[in-house]
Formats: C-alpha cells, sequence, structure tokens
C-alpha cells in the first residue's frame, strides 16, 4: 500500500456560478486550497465577485485570464486592478481562451504576460496552461516553444510561475509529456489536470468538449463493456501513476494535481480527503516550489 507521505497535494477548479451561489462551498475545502475560477465569457463583475467570495471564505482565489476573451488592454488592466485590491488575488492562471476569433489585440497568453499587468498590481503567482495531448490549434513543436518562452519570462517577472494542464486519463501520456519538458530545459512546476469522481458517460461528453480525445479510447477501455458506462470513474487510475512516478523521481516538475469536478465539486472534496491529499485537520500537504 501507498504510503500517505506520497499523496500528491491538490487544487481545484469551479465555474463562477458555483463561486458565488454554492451553498455547500463554506469549508467544503481546506482553508488556503487553490480554487480556480474558470472564465466561461463572463462579464467582469461577476468574476471579480466570484474571486472575492472564494477569498473571503478562507480559499486562494485563482481566476483565469482568458487573452482571447480580454476586449482591449485597459479592461485586463481594469479586472487585474479590481481582483488584486477587492478581492484579494495574488494568483492567477493566464490562458490563451479558446475562441477562434479574439475580442481584442490579444490572441495568446503570453501577449497578455508581456503587458507586466501582474507585476505591477503584486500578482505573487502565476499558472500558465499545458497540454500533454497535444494542442487543438497547433503542433507539439510549436507549444513546447511557447513554453520554453513562457520559462524564459518568468526569469524576468517577480512573479513564481508553474503549468497547470488540460484533464486526461492517460497517466503514462502525463509522465512522458512531464519527462519531456525536463529534457527541454522548461524549468516549471507541473500540476496535472485529473478528473474528479463522475459518471463515466459525464466524463465522455466532456472529454469530448474539452479537446481530450486522444484519451478516449483509454477511458473506454476501462469502462468496459457499454452497460457499465453508468458507473463511476475512479480518478485513481490516473493518479496512483502519477503518484509512485514522483516519488521515484526526485527531480520531477510534477508536484500537484489539479482537479475538474465534472461530477460535482463535494463528491470531489469527498475523494480528496478520503485519499489523504488534504489533511483530515484541513491543511494541505505542502510541497517546495509548487
Amino acid at each position: 500500500m501507498q504510503s500517505r507521505t506520497t499523496k500528491l497535494p491538490a487544487s481545484i477548479e469551479i465555474t463562477p456560478k458555483q463561486a458565488i451561489d454554492a451553498a455547500n462551498l463554506p469549508g467544503l475545502f481546506p482553508e488556503g486550497t487553490r480554487v480556480y475560477i474558470a472564465d466561461i465569457g463572463s462579464e467582469s463583475d461577476v468574476l471579480i465577485r466570484a474571486a472575492r467570495r472564494v477569498h473571503d471564505l478562507g480559499y486562494v482565489p485563482v481566476p483565469h485570464f482568458a487573452a482571447r476573451r480580454l476586449t482591449s488592454g485597459a479592461a485586463l488592466e481594469e479586472r487585474v486592478k479590481a481582483m488584486a485590491e477587492q478581492s484579494g488575488v495574488t494568483d492567477v492562471l493566464v490562458i490563451g481562451g479558446g475562441l477562434d476569433k479574439p475580442r481584442s489585440a490579444f490572441s495568446s497568453s503570453m501577449q497578455v504576460l508581456e503587458t507586466g499587468v501582474f507585476d505591477r498590481y503584486g500578482i505573487t503567482d502565476i499558472a500558465i496552461a499545458g497540454h500533454p495531448e497535444g494542442h487543438p490549434d497547433c503542433p507539439d513543436a510549436t507549444a513546447f516553444e511557447a513554453l520554453k518562452l513562457k520559462a524564459a519570462f518568468a526569469e524576468r517577472s517577480d512573479a513564481r510561475m508553474r503549468i497547470v494542464t488540460q484533464f486526461g486519463f492517460d497517466a503514462e501520456k502525463f509522465i512522458t509529456w512531464a519527462d519531456r519538458l525536463r529534457e527541454s530545459r522548461i524549468d516549471l512546476p507541473v500540476h496535472l489536470g485529473v478528473a474528479g469522481p463522475a459518471k463515466v458517460t459525464t466524463l465522455l461528453k466532456y472529454a469530448a468538449i474539452c479537446g481530450v480525445g486522444n484519451s478516449l479510447a483509454i477511458l473506454r477501455k476501462r469502462a468496459g463493456a457499454l452497460a457499465t458506462l453508468m458507473t463511476r470513474f475512479s480518478p485513481e487510475t490516473v493518479v496512483e501513476p502519477l503518484e509512485r512516478h514522483a516519488a521515484s523521481m526526485p527531480h520531477s516538475p510534477i508536484r500537484q494535481i489539479h482537479v475538474f469536478p465534472f461530477g460535482g465539486i463535494d463528491l470531489a472534496a469527498d475523494w480528496l480527503k478520503s485519499r489523504g491529499s488534504w489533511h483530515p485537520d484541513g491543511t494541505i500537504r505542502a510541497v517546495a516550489n509548487a
């Protein structure tokens, strides 16, 4: 049996509506948990309110800044300023945004980073996106070059930077991708995205929407016969191999898991508590340079 000391710590992602309205959110996660707030096209004031409630509940809000959804440089600065001053935000995730046509001059997350706005408003931690199964809009080589540019930017920024990935179901592919980062001298900690407990049918839907089709074969294989598709997926099939690898490779960039709670935030929280990624006393396992 695996030692508790090898369990990777965890963060979790929620929608702005969950952040603002979920009655079960207070006390659901340990104090200090990173709670990412997805940008799904919500207005700035909604995202600011969502981050404020997450902060007021004792969690660390990590709002998404989607480059292609930003309307202007002024709108970006206004949102960062409000997040920092009104919502206590010190940690953000900067992503491309996925829209085919940008809403402003920002077409990439690198352009947003280079504005320097996060340093100006005291953002201490910045996450960027990683795609272990490949980016739907660019070849692997291009995606790795973009990560190299962002790793170089990390040397110029006052903020600590990390890579947070899209979710997937193929642990070996995750490990190979993380090892390639190290070989490419992209020296950033990696938080690997995993789906929380959910029905297999639910995960198949989200996997198709989110562009992780390469993992669908793995998921279907685990589901087995069609009659078992209504059964619940266990994230342990992905997480346990990652933890074994991280424990056996002291220099592995894998430092944490990031949970997408497609089966509900309460179910994901119960799973994390039961496995020991979160201590029963409410503290989070600390990982150096996470």
